[in-house]
């Protein structure tokens, strides 16, 4: 599990595409790889990765076609910065809302503009059979990052990122067009599909 509070970026070194896996290297600070071991599980870019290699300034990881395919990391290119969180301890503070690692679906940067003093707003479009789990100031994590749904719109979504948001992930380095993973809040999931069957008996 992980709280969605990313620790710090790194850069895409390595991709080596194998038969029905690829294997990826990503830098890392001294900090980030204090005390870990392989198999260990390490969110890259929202995505939940089990430690296959350990260097003295990076961490290895084989991620299968399914992963690929599903997430934007199918589209990693050598030196694309992503958002790393290690997984959370019993003792750690939950500054964000729990993740697991799994993507449901994979979302468009429509709209990019920047507000000045270092804050920005990002318009995000997303698959139509994913609309009814989006809630207006609900949770939702979009590369890894706990962020807050801002005004909805059919398919569409605002969000509203701070300075301290644009400094330690990679949202601030994406353009229009680019894909961002996305995993919604199992709250929410569960909470409209328990509605939508309660409201389908009762017709």
């Amino acid at each position: 599990m992980f709280t969605g509070i990313v620790q710090e970026t790194g850069k895409a070194k390595i991709i080596k595409t194998n038969q029905g896996y690829s294997s990826i290297e990503i830098s890392t600070s001294s900090k980030f790889l204090k005390g870990i071991k392989i198999g260990a599980s390490v969110c890259v870019d929202g995505v939940c990765l089990t430690v296959t290699k350990i260097k003295k300034s990076s961490l290895g990881f084989d991620v299968i076609a399914e992963t690929l395919k599903l997430t934007n990391l199918g589209r990693l290119q050598n030196l694309t910065l992503v958002n790393l969180e290690r997984s959370m301890k019993l003792s750690d503070e939950i500054g964000g809302h729990l993740l697991s690692g799994h993507i449901q679906t994979t979302g468009k940067i429509s709209k990019k503009l920047s507000l000045g003093d270092h804050t920005l707003d990002l318009k995000i479009t997303i698959p139509h059979k994913f609309k009814n789990y989006l809630m207006y100031k609900g949770y939702i994590g979009i590369n890894g990052c706990s962020l807050t749904v801002g005004k909805i719109s059919g398919h569409n979504f605002m969000l509203h990122l701070i300075p301290e948001t644009l400094a330690i992930t990679n949202l601030s380095s994406l353009s229009e067009g680019d894909l961002v993973n996305i995993e919604i809040d199992q709250n929410t999931i569960s909470i409209v599909e328990t509605v939508k069957k309660l409201l389908k008996k009762t017709r």
